[in-house]
């Protein structure tokens, strides 16, 4: 139990006042995150209990908190609804298996050490796909605050369905709502320590019960059942299993990008790295407990999180005390339960969306890269209009198009000796730099790779091309080229070879890259060029190539 080593007594204070908030803001959360799931509302408390006792013992991190989670709800829920009816047997039996799948994946990926998959997403992508994600919540939830008949199907459709039906607004229902989202509010501004979603669940319980306002209209929850759901693995046929891998493949990257986000944010207290693949294992692990016992996938939640932090927790201590707390509700505690509306768990909803719309981040990235903004816009838009499974591939293919295009777009760049300096540089207006007779140095800032190789050979060639009269010896400056795959090898053979077809000698200085000095001698290029023409630095390059200079009878067969 890596997340408990070192505690000691004078932990306890901390971690039991930790526990004891982080309970009473889990409560309404995790009831409101079931609802949004289609589940009944004691799963999201077993949902927690599930992963707060697997991280505790699994994962690494002393502060962070698993459990239901409003990010990841809509994204399975989505998907479930195609395939079996909300609230079904056959979709509780999907859930579980789905978070078995979900469980697995992360899990596996922590003990392959695979935290890199977190990476996948920008930082645009991500303020997108939340942003779908905050839409697609706050219209599940405005039926419920308004008092509406429920609405399901797409996301287009529900929202003119909820405007066509607004005149048949319960006022009660609405003042629940909107007064339990301004106590949130209000109290966020303060302190995120004040269990304002608690506080104001209970008011609107009182508020219910005093004011009779079920006869009103007021939809509640009702007498939850008692007791503990039994383990078991769901039930599914192979046909049902198999069509929820993709599914499963999406929600195991999204879990991902937030335990490790999560974890990044509150890194031990010794200064060490946070653990991130540790902790990939004890959040899947969360999410097969979870499975077995009938909920459904779990998820790290950063709000909850730093809740721990703020609040003095020293260890996943606190995060057991609050499943504790929690199990006992969900087990002994459903009929006080009874009369909560089910437009204060809207409210806490509507909170938790507006909470996850980053749009400071949106604005900065629109003042500060337009064209990155497009990717925000674009991931949004597909998540709400297409099946969110979808909108979620779509993002994350954009996503890693993003990741690769700077380097497609690199070209090959001649470098100048800066004045009384051995430093090379890009010349620029203010500083042309000085050039060496008969010498090229060029340098490629990227990766070389499938993607850029033709383009690498071509801009070379034309930078060789453009000096043919006068260049004996070009050298490339490799100090930004940390990989060679094989398509890049066969086109810097090429342009080798293209270079000694010229009269010019070829050279290679500052390959730092240990990965791409290896792909020299795979590739055979190391051979090719001669070891006598790598060098540590373009002056020792030119210093010992000096064109004025007789060179070496160059070998013969190349290419």
């Amino acid at each position: 139990m890596r997340a408990l080593s070192g505690w000691g007594v004078n932990d306890l204070n901390g971690d039991l006042a930790a526990g004891i908030t982080l309970a009473a803001i889990a409560i309404p959360e995790q009831m409101a995150t079931a609802r949004l799931g289609g589940f009944a509302p004691q799963i999201g408390f077993f949902t927690f209990v599930a992963g707060s006792v697997a991280f505790a013992l699994l994962g690494a991190n002393r502060h962070l908190s698993a459990g239901a989670d409003s990010t990841i709800t809509p994204l399975f829920a989505g998907g479930l609804a195609v395939i079996a009816t909300s609230g079904s047997p056959h979709y509780l039996a999907m859930a579980g298996m789905l978070a078995l799948m979900v469980g697995l994946l992360v899990a596996l990926s922590g003990i392959f050490r695979l935290g890199w998959i977190a990476d996948l997403l920008s930082v645009p992508v991500t303020t997108g796909f939340l942003a779908g994600i905050s839409v697609h919540i706050i219209v599940s939830q405005l039926p419920s605050l308004f008092g509406l008949p429920a609405e399901s199907g797409e996301t287009v459709r529900r929202i003119g369905e909820i405007a066509a039906d607004l005149h048949l607004t319960n006022p009660w229902s609405l003042a629940i709502g909107l007064g339990v989202f301004a106590i949130v509010f209000a109290a966020g501004q303060v302190s995120a320590r004040i269990p304002a979603a608690l506080i104001g669940m209970v008011l609107a319980t009182l508020g219910v019960v005093a004011f009779d306002l079920k006869n009103r209209g007021v939809e509640v929850l009702g007498a939850l059942p008692n007791g503990l759901p039994a383990p078991g693995i769901p039930t599914v046929d192979f046909q049902d299993a198999r069509a929820l891998v993709p599914l499963a493949l999406l929600i195991a990257i999204v879990v991902m990008v937030q335990t490790a986000a999560t974890s990044r944010s509150f890194p031990p207290r010794n200064g060490q790295a946070p653990d991130v693949n540790r902790d990939f294992v004890g959040v899947g692990a969360g999410s097969i407990v979870a499975g077995l016992f009938g909920a459904f996938a779990v998820n790290a939640s950063p709000p909850r999180t730093a809740i721990v932090a703020q609040t003095g927790g020293r260890s996943q201590l606190s995060g057991l005390i609050a499943a504790a707390i929690v199990l006992t509700l969900g087990a002994f505690g459903g009929t006080l339960l009874a009369n909560v509306p089910q437009a204060a768990l809207a409210a806490v909803l509507m909170f938790v969306a507006q909470h996850i719309l980053r749009w400071r981040i949106a604005v900065n990235v629109y003042r500060q890269a337009p064209g990155e903004f497009a990717l925000i816009l674009i991931t949004m838009i597909a998540i709400v209009i297409l099946p969110i499974e979808t909108g979620v591939a779509i993002g994350i293919g954009l996503s890693l198009l993003h990741g690769i295009w700077g380097s497609t777009r690199t070209e090959p760049i001649e470098l100048a000796q800066v004045p009384g300096t051995s430093v090379w540089w890009p010349p620029n207006g203010s500083n042309a730099g000085e050039q060496h007779a008969g010498v090229l140095v060029a340098a490629f800032q990227a990766p070389l790779s499938f993607v850029n190789a033709d383009r690498f050979k071509r801009g070379l060639r034309d930078l060789i091309d453009a000096r043919s009269d006068d260049v004996k010896l070009v050298v490339l400056e490799a100090s930004n080229i940390v990989e060679i795959d094989y398509t890049a090898a066969q086109a810097l053979i090429d342009t080798i070879c293209h270079c000694r077809d010229k009269g010019a000698v070829f050279a290679i200085a500052r390959m730092e890259s240990l990965r791409a000095q290896a792909a020299l001698t795979r590739f055979g290029i190391a051979d090719i060029v001669g070891a006598e023409r790598i060098f540590h630095s373009v002056d020792a390059a030119i210093k010992t190539l000096d064109p004025g200079k007789p060179q070496p009878q160059e070998q013969d067969g190349i290419g």
